[in-house]
């Protein structure tokens, strides 16, 4: 713990320890400007791509703001998709894990009843989207009176999905003289405007111009046509056989179209657009992210901002319609020191759209020809690129599994319906011998009929035979260990 740099920050023991089981170890550069200006409770304009680091930017100085005793929310984080939401939810939870910081999620989707039940308990943290965050701040659902952070994330998207008016009202509804943190990877009139009505001398954070890509990014481009397109396709697949690799199509029907495509020739891979159930979204996100499958074929809306590590490849199945796309998809691999490859696929008709490109990236895109039908049969490509595919990739392990070696999930019968609460539970659980209350107990979450309490410290197995030994609310529960 020593070794951790982000102890020059001051931070508590606990997010030390948290960010140093997620091998959180040195400050990455928006890490370095955003947090300490944070932690002063400075307004911060940064402008940062995704994969820079910047979700732990603001989750750091947050998490290490809150106190833990105070039961209404005392930051609000506010992303523009579901996908977004549950990402930073997850991994706002895991810096502020060893503190037990409660983080509730809220969108549109899931029912707003049970939404607002969960908000009724311990909230420090609440991310969501801002439609669903207006909702529930008009009801009086989410409780705003105590919130001294407030993080509009992904701004520039959050714009461009036309959330802006429900960002200002949601900022109404919210006490004076509060720290903001907007995050950005462009700014226009528009976000400055907000940010001139709302925010108190903004520090601006820039990392990067936003016509920079990465230089470890191979960028090679076909010139197709629309019937030949999903051949050429193939075969460059086949040729540069990618580990992992995004592929972007322009419209939902078209990522639909080319993901029945290839399951039809066998190929290991998901689909991600914003027609998809919301489930089965997270369900393919999480599974991707884990190594399930080995390629994501997307729209840009629904994958923006959802981070991945370990991309190879990027495929431009479809050209974007504006250079800044561009440069988000491509910025997707390449990452941490790694070499990465962007391909793209252009019509007669993208022409234009290709000088723009090169003029905003200054860097030409290198014309390849795809190989002809010859080739593949010649050098196997199809047979070696099959035989990667029917290898098993080893399942990646998402980053709060480094908890779960000391921390016990348990579920014990009886919720809000036996009237049971979190003092209750507390308090039973800490009159066990040997188990301290305020350093064993983790997150508790009541639900109707159920109560799942997190046990800290290895303790897990002493709760889990004691526990069914002692009454709550007049009876004794059953307790089983989570799945």
């Amino acid at each position: 713990m020593l070794d951790n740099k982000f102890t020059q920050y001051k931070l508590c023991e606990e997010i030390i320890q948290a960010l140093s089981m997620l091998h959180y170890i040195e400050p990455t550069p928006i890490q370095e400007k955003v947090i300490p200006l944070a932690l002063e409770g400075k307004d911060i304009i940064a402008k940062s791509k995704t994969g820079s680091g910047k979700t732990a930017a603001f989750a750091i100085p947050i998490c290490e703001s809150i106190v833990w005793e105070e039961n209404l929310p005392q930051a609000l984080v506010l992303e523009p998709t579901r996908e977004l939401a549950y990402q930073v939810k997850d991994e706002i939870f895991n810096v502020g894990r060893m503190k037990r910081v409660k983080v509730p999620v809220v969108f549109g989707g899931f029912p707003f009843d049970k939404q607002a039940l969960t908000l009724k308990q311990k909230s420090h943290i609440v991310v969501g989207t801002p439609g669903r965050v207006l909702d529930h701040c008009e009801t009086g659902t989410l409780k705003c009176s105590n919130v001294k952070y407030v993080i509009i994330d992904e701004a520039d998207l959050m714009l461009d999905m036309g959330f802006l008016d429900d960002v200002k009202r949601i900022l109404s509804y919210l006490p004076e003289n509060i720290t903001i943190m907007l995050f950005s990877a462009t700014m226009g009139e528009a976000l400055y405007a907000l940010t001139d009505e709302f925010m108190n001398s903004p520090v601006e954070v820039k990392l990067e111009d936003g016509t920079e890509t990465v230089d470890s990014i191979e960028q090679l481009g076909c010139f197709v046509t629309e019937e030949d397109k999903y051949e050429l396709f193939l075969r460059m697949l086949y040729k540069n056989n990618p580990t992992n690799a995004m592929i972007f199509c322009g419209t939902r029907e078209m990522v639909e179209v080319l993901y029945y495509k290839l399951k039809k020739e066998k190929v290991w891979c998901g689909m991600l657009h914003g027609l998809i159930d919301q489930k089965q979204r997270i369900h393919t996100i999480d599974d991707f992210r884990t190594g399930g499958f080995r390629y994501l074929i997307a729209t840009d809306v629904a994958a923006r901002g959802v981070d991945f590590d370990d991309i190879t490849h990027v495929i431009n199945y479809d050209l974007p319609m504006s250079k800044e796309t561009y440069v988000h998809r491509i910025g997707r691999t390449g990452r941490n020191g790694k070499s990465g490859k962007a391909i793209s696929f252009i019509r007669e008709e993208e022409k234009k759209m290709l000088s723009l490109i090169e003029k905003f990236t200054g860097t030409p895109i290198e014309i390849v020809t795809p190989p002809s039908e010859e080739e593949v049969r010649e050098f196997l490509y199809k047979e070696k690129f099959n035989e990667a595919q029917q290898k098993k990739q080893e399942r990646k392990k998402k980053k709060g599994d480094v908890f779960q070696k000391d921390i016990m999930k348990l579920t014990i019968s009886g919720g809000r319906k036996s009237k049971l609460r979190t003092c209750e539970v507390v308090g039973t659980i800490s009159g066990i011998e040997g188990v301290n209350g305020k350093e064993d107990i983790g997150v508790i979450d009541i639900r109707d009929s159920i109560t799942y309490v997190e046990i800290l410290n290895g303790k897990g197995n002493l709760v889990l035979n004691e526990l069914p030994k002692r009454t709550m609310k007049g009876k004794c529960r059953k307790v089983s260990i989570s799945n």
